[in-house]
């Protein structure tokens, strides 16, 4: 049997709005939702200016789909209409159009921005590590995600650079021995990039991958307050609980974070109407030039790259030549070596390791498999060996405020690497630019594959019990 339904009591003097609430209440967990989430969840006391990315996501994600929505109301998913509803109705006809276009464009590379410096600051505080595994790898799933929406996204204004982009990025695919072909038809829906892709790439952009993006940010939300939020000292709050049931180190998220994520939230719209006013293209890395042209199968760009955003990962692709696969065999010959000198994996693992080591040098024989093909995976590879973080760090300390000093120049190293990959990627390739970006693919790499060991050498510092906080 069901239970009886029971209505709130409320006191004499109630405001309407007070009978609202509790009407509703009383049939949907309203209150209840605001006060597990958010108005009752109590965060660590210590949070500094790393924090405030996780709810700039949020706006900003929230900015995109509505953005998005008044945008599709006036775009036309066709090869023929295209980039006339984008530049001619929606830019000029439609009133406050332009401004709704470069939210969106802005928003985009804004919300890359914005969820790299997130991963940094889980990266720099170890996020990642236990008990928040799951937190991080819905994250992660979050940022694949992403990445998917952005590039079914860049091909909708049909210029000259998303005509382009797709017709190298869906090419890829057809690398992949035996399904590549066929994957890359399915993809594009025509052999060429077409009408059919436009239509599927809008589907997707617009319906499919959006839902499956609130669905993953409603998971890593509700994983974040199963077991409770981070810090920059690594310390567990849940660990110290006061006598009235809440940690001692520990506020309430409503009202102390709400103002100061509205002052983060002030200082970001600040500089986001900054550059959408004054600089939406931003010197051609938001929106490139050559997008402003309509697409031409028949004319290819002189320099063809994906927005500043994929960069990094697409260095790492173009890096790999054919004579770069012979350093790179020789880095998984040191590698499986090391693994057998100071690994303590067991005889087994290592032998299955150096299997699969094996096998991927002779696959990586001239004879093979080409170079392109390597070039898609160590490009997928690349993406998705930030997956593995809370498995890779061996550190005894979560933080890296109790880490060894030189620990900060490894993170340096490992971001220089990776901003060099992002500009290379943005300019023509050279021999030169080429070289530094091999150079800069084996540090990137380097900086994982090795930490199961220089996160746990050197002198650390010892964590303090509760948290460290200095009010002001």
């Amino acid at each position: 049997m069901g239970t009886a339904f029971k209505e709130t009591k409320l006191p004499a003097g109630a405001t309407r709005g007070q009978k609202t609430l509790a009407w509703i209440d009383d049939r949907f967990p309203l209150s209840k939702l605001w006060n597990d989430q958010w108005g009752k969840y109590y965060a660590p006391k210590n949070f500094n200016i790393w924090y405030v990315f996780g709810s700039l996501a949020m706006l900003v994600l929230v900015l995109q789909i509505i953005t998005g929505i008044f945008l599709t109301m006036h775009y036309k998913p066709d090869a023929n209409l295209a980039f006339a509803s984008v530049e001619t109705s929606i830019m000029r006809d439609v009133p406050w159009g332009w401004l709704i276009r470069y939210m969106h464009s802005t928003g985009a590379s804004a919300f890359f921005i914005i969820v790299y410096l997130h991963m940094t600051r889980g990266l720099l505080y170890g996020s990642y590590r236990k008990p928040r595994e799951l937190i991080w790898l819905f994250g992660f799933a979050i940022f694949l995600c992403l990445m998917a929406e952005a590039f079914f996204g860049y091909l909708l204004p049909w210029g000259q650079m998303s005509y382009w982009g797709a017709q190298v990025i869906v090419n890829l695919f057809g690398a992949i021995p035996f399904i590549g072909p066929d994957l890359s038809l399915w993809i594009r829906g025509d052999y060429v990039v077409s009408d059919a892709t436009l239509n599927r790439f809008f589907a997707f952009h617009v319906i499919a991958l959006p839902l499956v993006l609130l669905g993953l940010v409603t998971a890593h939300l509700i994983a974040l307050h199963e077991v409770g939020s981070s810090n920059p000292d690594g310390v567990e709050i849940k660990e110290n609980i006061g006598a009235d049931g809440h940690p001692v180190d520990g506020i309430p998220s409503h009202p102390y974070y709400t103002t100061k994520d509205l002052f983060g939230v002030s200082v970001f719209l600040l500089i986001f109407s900054a550059v959408v006013f004054f600089a939406p293209e931003m010197g051609g890395f938001f929106l490139e030039y050559n997008n402003f042209l309509p697409a031409n199968s028949m004319q290819t760009p002189p320099h063809i790259a994906p927005v500043w955003y994929f960069t990094p990962f697409y260095s790492v692709l173009r890096a790999t030549t054919s004579d770069f696969l012979w350093v790179v065999m020789a880095a998984i010959v040191l590698y499986v070596v090391f693994i057998w000198l100071r690994s303590r994996l067991s005889f087994k693992a290592k032998v299955a390791i150096t299997v699969i080591a094996v096998l991927i040098e002779i696959g990586m024989l001239p004879q093979v498999l080409e170079a392109k093909f390597w070039g898609v995976v160590l490009f997928g590879s690349s993406v998705l060996i930030l997956a593995a973080l809370p498995w890779l760090d061996h550190s005894p300390v979560k933080s890296i405020r109790y880490r060894p000093s030189w620990h900060k120049y490894v993170y340096v190293v490992f971001a220089l690497a990776f901003l060099t990959l992002g500009y290379l990627g943005t300019q023509a390739p050279t021999p030169t630019y080429t070289l530094v970006a091999q150079v800069a693919t084996l540090m990137y790499f380097a900086f994982f594959l090795l930490m199961p060991w220089w996160s746990t050498m050197g002198t650390f510092k010892p964590v303090p019990n509760r948290v460290t906080f200095h009010p002001h």
